[in-house]
């Protein structure tokens, strides 16, 4: 999964800011930030919530290219 493809889709289908986000997956600012651009791969604990979030709001997982 391409996780920060994932995490922008969230963000744009919910309508709140990476500050929103990070505070819904309980992790900084700074770490959605890193993993939106593609600078880091969240952590087993991330990904679990990353995906609990998609399947709630109906968020398809996009594949990496």
């Amino acid at each position: 999964m391409d996780y920060s493809k994932c995490l922008k889709c969230l963000r744009e289908k919910l309508i709140i800011s990476q500050k929103d986000l990070a505070e819904m997956l309980e992790v900084s600012f700074a770490t959605v930030n890193r993993l939106e651009n593609g600078h880091h791969e969240p952590s087993l604990k991330t990904k679990r919530k990353i995906r609990d979030l998609c399947k709630k709001y109906k968020v398809k997982k996009k594949k990496k290219d």
